[in-house]
Formats: structure tokens, C-alpha cells, sequence
């Protein structure tokens, strides 16, 4: 990119280079376009072009004045290369896995960008509980974990530790200070009231710091060989529960950012992106893409768009680094919505969003807002992470998600229950199956029982995501095939309830999920949350609901309007919290009815008989059962 602004001949240029490397896959295969063969390979090639310019900056606050933390590519490349011979000293080999327990900071690209040259990287997500950590560890047989040390208002360190007190293939734990981007004053104070984090476990603590600072910056220590292995494991972190662990090798990394970068994204490119490296997106794609194209990436907050006052000063963040490009998600894009354009934003050239289609009434709006089209992809954990995006300037195809990207085969398929497996036709809805690069044939998850059924017609990746393919080859998300609300025997896709609510001017989110039903199995109902100010009634929304939704059966029979929808660190909406609050609900409202004085304590993920309802020991469970024998969902005496 070299143009100094936007218009239609940057996005003309744009559309040109994309449509090229879409037809340079009709004519090679990926083992033949592979710029890089190994993950040090890519940090050194820009690194060794531009080593002044500027790769990272990561602020710790959302203050448009905090000047950061910036890393040049050469210094960038001099880190990565100290952390791989770092972790090499630790013992760590192309099979061992380093996990990586951080938020966003400087030194989390480093990490993972140094573990993986070393060995396998497992970023996992520091806001779980300190047993899914601890469950993570152990399926990944870690050796080395990096985390930060002990700080005011965090509980990162403390949960990390309680961890690793049920890991023990950890062997060692490197520590990673945010004190330091603090000032002089600011850092004595935090260390007169630093958290001690007690430590219960056998690994060997070191600081990150010290021990990088040991270490060769010239050179790994090591032979860099260049056959293609798993480099990277990520947990699943979407709507679904349970985390699984999904492998990707360093071709198929690679492959994420060549996507779009070499031509997309190029020196003069600054890209603002306030989500989290433990997601592919952040962590493969967007990062990958900025490394390649020599681009500028900024890390506003440790929070990402969860960070104090990230949305707030969002406008003001992009003028003062003079942002060409905006990475989003569509709960951010409604956030941000809500809040003025406040700033110069003319720099910026383009938007990409992901996690969920975004509705069409939020893109117009951000469109009218900042003159920008959004290029919406999809892409999932298990497929290294995209498949489709829309190509640049396209207008006329809101609320798809694009054409299959360069090297993918996307099919829509009908799969029945005893196998069968028919292509769908124009414009027929079925289920989303990708074969690409970044697909691991009978080998997604590391768990291989996990991988059963997860393949159609031999090689293609089974989404669960419901969807049709349009006359011109275009991908339509229509709903996810596990989130399905089965109203007596029929089908109700979510996604026809929340595009109705999503209409409504004064509607921010909507998720519709099934809540339990004696008679009909589920019902549909729906979670809102209203824009800021807005004042609106649940018999209002019902009503508008009836009126815009043409499915009878779709209707929801419940509706509450919430304070806040609970969310992922990449901007999805949680259904699994909202299915458990459902469920609680109509259970109490059952025990109440029959005059039982039982309540739900919590509602329980079980990885065998999914959820289940915890209920405090008390009075005849033989009442409880016969009042809660109807329902599909089970419940058990809390322990």
C-alpha cells in the first residue's frame, strides 16, 4: 500500500492484488508459493529490509498520549531470536510446548513468536478459571510457561500458579513484569503493595527479562530446519464451552498472513488491533499479515477492546498513529457505534471484521460513520483460522462473508445422520466444509478421538456452521448447526430471531438460544441488549419481534432485556452463560410451581452429559425428579 489515503483506486489496487493470488491457486499449490519455511525465517526477512522501521507498539493504557512501547523489526527480530535460544537452553525441542498464559504486551509477540521457532506455542486465554489452565497444561504436556509476575489488580500470576499446582510437566515458569512500562514513582509504589503469590508447585520461577537478556540476539543456537511441523496450539474459545485443542503447523501459519499481506499490507501500513494474540485471528492472521508486509502493528491495552476506556478513545488511538487499517469485530463495531467520531480518522483505508457476520444495519452505520466498507471474513481455530473474505470493494454482498481465500475449497453440504454426504445447490442451505492449508487431515485436534467425524468426503473440515453458497460463489452464514433450537422436532435457525431484533434501532446485541420445555423440548427465547440511553420495554420488543420475525414457531416465548451481553475476548456472544441462565430460570420457575423450596445453585459443563443443573442438597430429591423429569436437561444434588 502506498497510496496516502483512501479512495476507489486504493481499493481498486486492493481488489487487483487479491484477485491475483486467488488465480495464482488455480495455477500452483501452496508447497510451490510458500515465501517462508520457517516461523525465524519471517521475522528475519523484513528485519534484514527495514530493520528501523517500526513492527510492534503496545500501550498499556487507552490515554491517546501514552506514547508506548515500540519494537523495530530489528529489535523485534534480535528478541524472538534471544527467547528461542532462551527456551533451547530451558529444553525445549520442536515437539515441547511452551504455553503462553499472557494478555497483550510487548513482549507476548516476542513470546510467541520465539516459542514457536523453538518449539510449540500454546497461547491460552488468562481470563479461564485456574483448572481449565491447569487442564490445558496437562493435554499439552507444557514444559515452559510464560506469564506475568504478580501485580495490583490482576489475578493472571495467582491463577497461573494455583495451575500449575496440577501441571506437572511444567518445569519451568518465566515471568513477565508489567511494572516495568510503568514510571519510576508508579513502579516503587507497586512494588510496596505487590500481591506474593505463593508458589505450590515444583517449576523453577525466572524473570523474562533477565533471562532474554542472557542470550545470543545474532543467531539461534540451533538448527533452523525447515520441514514443516506443528509450531502452534490453540485452545477453541467460541460459544461452545469446553475448550479443545486444535494444532497448526508452520506452513499453515504462514500461509495466514501471506493472505494479506505482499501487495495488501506493506510498509506505510499501520494496523490498530485491539484484540487478544491468544485468538488465531490476532495471534496468526492479523500479526502474520503486519510481519510479512512490513506493516506497523498496534496493541492498545493489555485488554485489548475490553481495556479502560479502549472504546472511548478508539477515533482519537487511530488519529494519533495515523491508522490505515481498523480490525474489528461486530460487538466492537456496535460499541463503537455509540460513541462519536471524534478524531481525524482519514488515514484509515480499510476495515476487517471477524467472529460473527456482521448485521447489516450496523455495517451502513459504520459505513455513513467512517466512509469505510468492512471486509468481513470467516475463519475458525480448527482451520488454522480463515477461509473466506469478502474481496475489497465489494458493496453489494453485506452480510456474507466473502469468497473462499486463495488455496480454500469451501463446499456446502447435506450431511444425514447415517453419513450421506450431497453437495448443496445454488443458494441451499447445509453445512460449511473447508478444505485449505490450514486444515490437518484426521489430525484438527491433538486428542485424535476429538478428530472422529470432523471430516466429509475425506478431506474437508466440518465447520458446524450452517450456510448456503449464492449464484456468484459468495459464502452466507445462516446459523450454527449445534446452536439449533429443536422445537418439538423443528429447526429453528437463532439467526432468524436475532437479524429480526437486530433491526430495531434501539437493539446493540441479540443472542436467541433454546430454553427448556417439558412438551416441546425447547423453546426459543432471546437476550437483548439496548444501546446506551435507549429506554424499551420487553412487551415492545416482543411485539416488533412478532411483526418482523415470518417464522411463527420462531418467535421467542421468552425475551429479557440485559444489562450487559456476556462476551468472549474476541467479541462473541457467550451463549453457554445465557443457555445456563435459561436453564435456571425455568427450573426455579418449575420447583416454585410445584411449592418446592429446592433452587438452582449453578448449572454445571459437563464435557459427557453437556449441562447439567446443580441443586443445594435439601428435602425429597424423589420430589425434585418427578417435578424436573420432563425436561432434557438433567440436574444433580450440588456437592
Amino acid at each position: 500500500m502506498t497510496e496516502p489515503a483512501r479512495g476507489e483506486g486504493f481499493l481498486e489496487q486492493l481488489a487487483d492484488v487479491y484477485a491475483a493470488k486467488r488465480a495464482l491457486a488455480e495455477t500452483t499449490t501452496w508447497e510451490e508459493t510458500q515465501p517462508y519455511h520457517t516461523i525465524h525465517q519471517m521475522v528475519s526477512a523484513k528485519a534484514a529490509e527495514h530493520p528501523d522501521l517500526p513492527a510492534i507498539t503496545f500501550q498499556l493504557t487507552s490515554d491517546p498520549d501514552d506514547k508506548g512501547r515500540t519494537l523495530s523489526y530489528g529489535e523485534l527480530h534480535a528478541q524472538v531470536t534471544q527467547c528461542a535460544n532462551m527456551l533451547r537452553d530451558l529444553g525445549v525441542g520442536p515437539k515441547d510446548v511452551v504455553a503462553l498464559v499472557m494478555p497483550n504486551c510487548a513482549e507476548t509477540p516476542v513470546a510467541m513468536l520465539g516459542a514457536m521457532c523453538a518449539g510449540i506455542v500454546n497461547p491460552i486465554n488468562p481470563l479461564l478459571e485456574a483448572g481449565q489452565i491447569s487442564g490445558i497444561l496437562r493435554e499439552t504436556n507444557a514444559k515452559v510457561v510464560i506469564t506475568l509476575r504478580s501485580l495490583p489488580k490482576t489475578d493472571i500470576a495467582q491463577k497461573c500458579a494455583k495451575a500449575l499446582e496440577h501441571a506437572p510437566s511444567v518445569q519451568t515458569v518465566l515471568e513477565v513484569d508489567l511494572a516495568g512500562y510503568l514510571s519510576p514513582v508508579k513502579r516503587t509504589i507497586v512494588n510496596l503493595i505487590r500481591p506474593k503469590n505463593p508458589n505450590h508447585h515444583k517449576a523453577k520461577v525466572l524473570r523474562f527479562a533477565k533471562e532474554l537478556g542472557k542470550q545470543n540476539a545474532n543467531g539461534l543456537a540451533f538448527e533452523d530446519v525447515q520441514d514443516d511441523r506443528y509450531a502452534a496450539y490453540f485452545h477453541t474459545g467460541g460459544t461452545t464451552g469446553t475448550p479443545k485443542v486444535a494444532q497448526h503447523k508452520v506452513s499453515a501459519i504462514i500461509y495466514q498472513g501471506w493472505m494479506f499481506s505482499d501487495g495488501m499490507i506493506g510498509t506505510d501500513d499501520v494496523v490498530m488491533c485491539p484484540l487478544p494474540l491468544f485468538h488465531v485471528m490476532a495471534g496468526h492472521v492479523v500479526m502474520g499479515q503486519v510481519l510479512q508486509g512490513g506493516g506497523h502493528l498496534i496493541l492498545p491495552t493489555p485488554q485489548g477492546f475490553r481495556g479502560d476506556g479502549v472504546f472511548d478513545n478508539y477515533w482519537k488511538l487511530v488519529e494519533r498513529h495515523k491508522a490505515t487499517a481498523a480490525i474489528i469485530v461486530p460487538t466492537a463495531a456496535a460499541q463503537l457505534m455509540q460513541r462519536p467520531v471524534d478524531a481525524d480518522v482519514s488515514t484509515l483505508r480499510l476495515a476487517t471484521s471477524g467472529s460473527a457476520p456482521m448485521p447489516m444495519d450496523l455495517f451502513r452505520q459504520f459505513n455513513a460513520a467512517t466512509g469505510l466498507s468492512v471486509m468481513e471474513g470467516y475463519g475458525m481455530t480448527e482451520n488454522t483460522c480463515m477461509a473466506s473474505i469478502t474481496p475489497p470493494g465489494v458493496a453489494d454482498k453485506v452480510g456474507s462473508v466473502g469468497v473462499p481465500v486463495p488455496f480454500a475449497d469451501v463446499k456446502v453440504l447435506d450431511i444425514k445422520p447415517d453419513g450421506t454426504e450431497t453437495e448443496c445447490g445454488v443458494d441451499e442451505i447445509g453445512e460449511i466444509c473447508v478444505h485449505s492449508p490450514g486444515v490437518n487431515v484426521d489430525a484438527t485436534y491433538i486428542e485424535a478421538d476429538k478428530n472422529a467425524g470432523l471430516y466429509a468426503a475425506g478431506k474437508y473440515l466440518r465447520t458446524g456452521d450452517l450456510g448456503r453458497i449464492d449464484a456468484d460463489g459468495y459464502i452466507w452464514i445462516t446459523g450454527r448447526a449445534k446452536d439449533l433450537i429443536i422445537r418439538g422436532g423443528h429447526n429453528i435457525d437463532p439467526a432468524v430471531i436475532e437479524e429480526a431484533l437486530m433491526a430495531h434501532h434501539d437493539v446493540s446485541f441479540v443472542a436467541a438460544v433454546g430454553q427448556p420445555d417439558e412438551k416441546a423440548g425447547e423453546l426459543p427465547c432471546a437476550y437483548v441488549e439496548l444501546v446506551e440511553g435507549a429506554k424499551l420495554s420487553t412487551e415492545a420488543l416482543l411485539t416488533f419481534a412478532k411483526q418482523h420475525i415470518s417464522e411463527r414457531a420462531a418467535t421467542p416465548k421468552y425475551l429479557e432485556i440485559v444489562d450487559e451481553m456476556p462476551l468472549t475476548l474476541v467479541g462473541k456472544v457467550f451463549k453457554p452463560d445465557l443457555r445456563k441462565r435459561a436453564i435456571t430460570r425455568v427450573f426455579d420457575a418449575a420447583l416454585e410451581a410445584a411449592a418446592l423450596e429446592q433452587r438452582v445453585s449453578f448449572v454445571l459443563d459437563d464435557k459427557k452429559r453437556g449441562l447439567v443443573a446443580q441443586i443445594a442438597p435439601q428435602g425429597d430429591a424423589a420430589k425434585v425428579d418427578d417435578c424436573l423429569k420432563g425436561f432434557i436437561p438433567s440436574w444433580e444434588w450440588a456437592e
